[in-house]
């Protein structure tokens, strides 16, 4: 077995001791190396939520031209890589990891590498992880790039009939019953369109507790979106729980519930001639049968119709 070198140094290698003013500019020099060295971008890069080919060209491009992907299970970005012949290295992040394996992964954007994370699936950070590495990302002056696609909530809410210009997520419902339920009746009066996420075993608990807390309201189940077995099942909360009792639900679920709907009053004949005599008062009497009607129409959320009508027959 040969002998290891060893460690002398003949005179003229001893090390000697520097002047003063030598170390402060090797550090100067040092420091002002490393603040020249660009730091690299992290993209957040959204991926399919089932079918691999809802994925965009530039997710693609990004994939294969950084210098490391971070994957919330690596596994099941394996078989998307794969797909579509991308060498990437690949590192994992997860819930547990998260807090500890961002530190690693910061060091290396900072020494001028790219890197991509990407979750199970959809869009980063959506009831999935992500949101410690971006957070650190955006402290240190990395620059972050999303790399826009998938997305199950959005996905659902499209397709859902439900009012989508105004809407509030919640993420998953919680597996316990009392909270859940404490969730749900804080939601009573809100007046947007609820969207949560849930496991298919719980699914018709979460439904029932739906019926019990919110009443019986139209809700939308998404299952399985862009898979061979998507189905979208419609309808108020107790035909879809008599529908889904003893069925065999699989597969991630996206719930869609109506939001609460205030009833509008109701007016009786006199009561909307009332307000039209009161309106033309105010305008001088210059408001004209159809304007008026236009105006109290707006105003009560009565059909225009009618009010049109009782003022042509008064």
């Amino acid at each position: 077995m040969g002998k290891e070198l060893p460690h002398v140094r003949n005179k003229s290698q001893r090390r000697r001791n520097p002047e003063p003013g030598m170390i402060t500019e090797k550090l100067r020099l040092h420091s002002d190396d490393h603040a020249h060295t660009p730091a690299g971008t992290l993209y957040v890069v959204a991926t399919p939520i089932g079918n691999l080919e809802d994925i965009s060209l530039r997710a693609i491009r990004i994939l294969r031209e950084v210098h490391l992907i971070a994957a919330e299970d690596t596994r099941r970005t394996r078989i998307l890589l794969d797909n579509y012949r991308i060498p990437t290295p690949l590192t994992s992040l997860y819930d547990h990891n998260e807090a500890k394996k961002s530190g690693l992964l910061l060091g290396r954007l900072q020494k001028g590498e790219d890197v991509a994370y990407v979750s199970d699936a959809g869009t980063p950070g959506i009831s999935d992880p992500g949101y410690i590495l971006v957070r650190k990302a955006i402290s240190c002056g990395i620059r972050v790039v999303p790399i826009p696609g998938a997305s199950a909530l959005i996905a659902a809410l499209s397709v859902s009939g439900l009012p989508m210009d105004n809407f509030v997520f919640h993420g998953f419902l919680p597996a316990k019953q009392i909270r859940r339920k404490q969730l749900l009746a804080s939601l009573q009066q809100e007046e947007k369109t609820l969207v949560f996420y849930e496991s298919p075993r719980r699914l018709l608990s979460s439904l029932q507790d739906i019926h019990e807390v919110l009443g019986d309201r139209e809700v939308v189940v998404s299952r399985e979106m862009t898979k061979i077995y998507e189905k979208f099942l419609r309808g108020p909360a107790g035909k879809l729980i008599t529908e889904l009792r003893g069925a065999a639900t699989r597969g991630e679920v996206t719930l869609i519930v109506a939001g609460h709907s205030r009833a509008a009053p109701e007016y009786s004949d006199e009561e909307l001639l009332q307000c039209c005599r009161q309106a033309q008062y105010a305008e001088g009497g210059g408001l004209s049968v159809r304007d008026t009607a236009d105006r109290i129409a707006c105003e009560t959320g009565v059909p225009r119709r009618r009010i049109y009508r009782l003022l042509l027959s008064s």
